[in-house]
């Protein structure tokens, strides 16, 4: 096994309000013959994806819109998660000052993106109107639930004609654990999906964002929305579970699943926000206790993105620049590093990280014309693959790899994603060679894709073949992020 080192160096903005992010050049060590690079694509080349990124904490003034307004489009993604900010909004009773959300919904709309705002959090002008930030209690006063009602009422109708998703209350069931009960949390959900729907009935809403995944918290939320009648107001229900693998968590997301599905199996599952730090101690914020780098987060971040889409998850990314949380001292403790865009106290965007690339190469693959094949049941080194998604390889070393397949909903070609699952992602490249077999594949000329560098290698037919209806790929170089085996037609080169 060889330990590989990664060379890195970034190009960053070129100059004026057309500019985009080019790509960085990366080695990770791929054995194969390189025939080019993927083609990036921007927003405005999908129709639809899977993907969210995560602007969140605008209106806390912890990051700023202008600063990396145009890295969004580059990375081919549509929808973007806010917070719609109520106290920097309502400052004094009864007076909205829309200034600062008009300014960014209007550009986020004028680019192509889809915001998905959420109404949280509280505003403390009110006596019990809840807290502004992460585990702040929810509005409870009836002066202040009247005022959230009213608050909620002038957002949809003011942005109606420009988002369409909505989402409640983030992570309640970290907040007060007086206040914020499964059942209170459930019944202002409730409240503010029915003003939604009475303004706009088209609208789709999110409900629970839980953090972390509390089965009883869920169960208890469930099952007071399904007593009221209520859960047809919601398009999905969403979670945000931070693990250090995170290939470790699937066995308990499908818990949740079966949760919802005891009360309404119609409703979505999604992942609402999940993300890695960049560095080493990581800053503030979930998983920073870690040492991670840049190459581990982009390794981290990616198999998120293709692990949710493997489940048939819509997936969120936590976020496209660093965050400033200015409450302790220490510039690096001030911020959540798990940005694709390096960031400092002065919330200016320095320049995109590793893991900023990384996932412009999932976008150039991955959007709304490739079908998930379910029952895929691929073996390698003569083992077979479960239908959790995972293959076996070795039991005396509890080795397994992720492997997940892909079908062109036109034309059928297929593409299939692999990777090492077995462990937190590395801050090197270990290599291994395996050989693989698909039954069925629909592949006429594979290539190779390495999603962290976006390198496109040939597989040379020598280390492929078909007999009867199985097609045999020998000799993979598989580590613990990404790689596809794909038929040409789906790939798209510089």
């Amino acid at each position: 096994m060889r330990v590989l080192s990664l060379l890195i160096a970034f190009i960053c903005f070129t100059c004026g309000a057309s500019s985009q992010a080019q790509n960085a050049t990366v080695e990770t060590g791929i054995p194969l013959r390189k025939i080019g690079q993927l083609k990036p694509r921007s927003t405005g080349e999908i129709v639809a994806s899977n993907w969210i990124l995560g602007c969140e904490t605008l209106d806390r003034d912890m990051t700023d819109y202008e600063q990396y307004k145009e890295y969004i489009a580059p990375l081919g993604i549509k929808m973007l998660r806010m917070q719609a900010g109520w106290a920097k909004t309502e400052k004094v009773k009864g007076q909205y000052d829309w200034a600062w959300l008009d300014k960014i919904i209007d550009d986020a709309a004028r680019r192509g993106f889809q915001p998905w705002l959420e109404t949280s959090y509280g505003n403390p002008i009110y006596p019990g109107g809840g807290g502004v930030n992460l585990s702040a209690g929810i509005p409870s006063s009836p002066e202040a639930l009247a005022a959230w009602d009213k608050w909620v009422a002038a957002l949809v109708t003011r942005y109606k004609d420009k988002v369409v998703d909505w989402e409640v209350w983030n992570e309640p069931n970290f907040g007060d654990n007086e206040i914020n009960t499964a059942e209170k949390v459930a019944d202002l959900n409730i409240r503010t999906a029915v003003i939604i729907k009475r303004i706009q009935p088209q609208a789709r809403i999110s409900g629970l964002a839980m953090g972390h995944i509390d089965l009883k918290y869920a169960d208890a939320f469930f099952k007071y929305i399904q007593d009221k009648g209520k859960l047809n107001l919601f398009d999905n229900m969403t979670y945000h579970d931070y693990v250090y693998n995170p290939d470790s968590n699937y066995d308990h997301v499908g818990q949740l699943r079966q949760l919802l599905d005891k009360y309404a199996p119609n409703v979505k599952l999604r992942q609402g926000e999940n993300g890695a730090p960049s560095f080493s101690g990581g800053g503030r914020g979930a998983l920073g206790d870690y040492e991670w780098s840049e190459l581990s987060q982009a390794k981290w971040n990616t198999r998120r993105m293709l692990g949710d889409l493997g489940h048939d998850m819509m997936s969120s990314i936590l976020g496209i620049i660093d965050i400033n949380y200015a409450v302790t001292a220490g510039p690096i403790k001030k911020l959540n590093v798990k940005g694709l865009i390096e960031s400092d106290s002065s919330k200016r965007a320095i320049r995109p990280k590793m893991a900023y690339f990384a996932m412009q190469h999932v976008t150039a693959v991955f959007d709304h014309t490739l079908v998930r094949i379910k029952n895929l049941h691929p073996t390698f080194n003569g083992n077979a693959k479960t239908e959790a998604g995972e293959v076996k390889y070795s039991k005396s070393t509890d080795r397994s790899i992720s492997v997940y397949g892909y079908a062109h909903a036109k034309t059928g070609k297929q593409l299939f994603t692999i990777w090492s699952d077995e462990a937190i992602p590395a801050n090197t490249n270990n290599i291994r060679n395996i050989t693989f077999t698909f039954l069925n594949a629909d592949i006429d000329q594979p290539v190779y894709v390495d999603i962290i560098s976006g390198g496109v290698y040939e597989i040379p037919p020598s280390q492929w073949k078909k007999t009867d209806n199985k097609m045999i790929f020998s000799k993979v170089p598989v580590y613990d992020a990404p790689v596809l085996i794909a038929d040409k037609s789906l790939i798209t080169l510089k």
